[in-house]
C-alpha cells in the first residue's frame, strides 16, 4: 500500500509539472486570417479625383506584375487613397488572383479597400505584359471644382477615328485618362499625342476578334457631372446567356448599390463587358438606364460560366 502511495504522489506531481510548464510558441498552430474580399462599392468625393495608369512590366507572372503595378500606382498618387480599380488581364493567369491581391497589399498598409473590377484582355501594347490598372484615386486637395465628364466609348474603323470622335465630344474639356479598346495593338503613341494631359490606356480587346474595329472613352475635368461624391462597383458577373442571367447580374449590381444607399436610378455610367456581340446585344437590350452605357466585348471574364461583366458609377445623394 505504502509503494502504491509514493507511485500516485509521483505521477501527480509528474502531471502537475508538465500542466505547468509554458507552452512552446513553435508548438501553437497558427491560423492565418484570410484577406477580406474588395468592397463591392467605394465612395470618393468628386472634387478630389484623380485618374492613373499603371506602367506595362514584363518582370514574373501575373501575381508579381499586379503588385508591381499597385507599388507603381500609389507612388504616382502620393499615397493617397485609391477608391477604385479596373484591371485589364492579359494571358492565362487567374483573374480572381488580382482582387485578392489588392486586398493583401492594402490590408498589410492598414488602408480602406478600394472596389475592383476586373476583365480579360486579348493583348497590351508590351510583350509578356500581363496586366494593366486604372485607378481612381482621392487627392488631398480639390482638383475638379468644374466637375467631372464621363464619355463612353463609341465603336470606329480604327484607332485614329476613334480619338477624333471622342476629342469632338469631349469639346474642350480636359481629359484625365483616356482608355482605348482595339481590335489589334497599333501605335500607342498617338493618343498621348492627341491627349498629354491624359493617364492613357491601350487594350486589345480579343485575341482573335471578329473584325477589325476600335472604340475611345475618357474622364475629363469640366462637365455635368457636379456631384459630391461619386460610387464605382467592381465587377459581377452574368452566369448564363439567357435574359433572366442578364436581368440577375444587374439586378446584383442594383441591390449592391441599394445597400451602400445609393439608388439604381443615380447610375450615370454602365461598363458591360460581354464574350461576343450578341451577348453584348442582349446585356444593352435588358439593361435599362438613364446613364451612359458602354458595351465592349472582351477576351474573357472572372468566371468559366459566365457570358459578361459589368460594373457601374453612380451619384449618391
Amino acid at each position: 500500500m505504502r509503494h502504491q502511495r509514493v507511485v500516485i504522489v509521483a505521477l501527480l506531481s509528474m502531471a502537475v509539472a508538465y500542466g505547468g510548464k509554458k507552452k512552446n510558441p513553435d508548438d501553437i498552430t497558427q491560423t492565418l486570417e484570410l484577406p477580406k474580399d474588395p468592397p463591392m462599392v467605394a465612395i470618393g468625393e468628386t472634387r478630389r479625383l484623380v485618374f492613373h495608369v499603371s506602367p506595362l512590366s514584363t518582370k514574373g507572372l501575373l501575381s508579381q506584375q499586379t503588385r508591381e503595378a499597385l507599388k507603381a500606382i500609389l507612388k504616382d498618387n502620393g499615397g493617397a487613397p485609391v477608391i477604385h480599380i479596373r484591371a485589364f488581364v492579359a494571358g492565362s493567369g487567374d483573374l480572381r488572383r488580382v482582387p485578392q491581391i489588392v486586398s493583401e497589399v492594402f490590408t498589410e498598409k492598414k488602408w480602406p479597400l478600394p472596389s475592383v473590377s476586373v476583365v480579360q484582355a486579348g493583348g497590351l501594347p508590351l510583350e509578356n505584359a500581363q496586366v494593366v490598372l486604372e485607378a481612381v484615386s482621392q487627392a488631398k486637395k480639390e482638383v475638379n471644382a468644374d466637375g467631372l465628364m464621363f464619355v463612353e466609348a463609341q465603336t470606329a474603323a480604327s484607332l485614329e477615328k476613334s480619338l477624333d470622335q471622342l476629342a469632338s465630344r469631349l469639346g474642350g474639356a480636359m481629359a484625365l485618362r483616356v482608355s482605348c479598346f482595339v481590335s489589334a495593338i497599333g501605335n500607342p503613341a498617338v493618343i498621348p499625342a492627341r491627349f498629354p494631359s491624359a493617364a492613357v490606356d491601350l487594350v486589345q480587346t480579343q485575341r482573335a476578334p471578329a473584325r477589325a474595329e476600335a472604340s475611345c472613352e475618357a474622364v475629363a475635368r469640366g462637365g455635368n457631372i457636379k456631384s459630391a461624391k461619386l460610387a464605382f462597383t467592381g465587377t459581377q458577373v452574368a452566369f448564363g446567356s439567357d435574359e433572366k442571367a442578364a436581368t440577375l447580374a444587374f439586378q446584383r449590381i442594383d441591390r449592391d448599390l441599394s445597400e451602400a444607399g445609393i439608388e439604381p436610378a443615380d447610375i450615370i455610367a454602365t461598363n458591360i463587358y460581354p464574350l461576343s456581340t450578341r451577348i453584348g446585344e442582349l446585356a444593352r437590350k435588358v439593361r435599362s438606364t438613364a446613364g451612359t452605357v458602354t458595351v465592349t466585348p472582351f477576351e474573357g471574364i472572372a468566371s468559366i460560366d459566365g457570358s459578361f461583366a459589368v460594373d457601374a458609377i453612380a451619384v449618391p445623394r
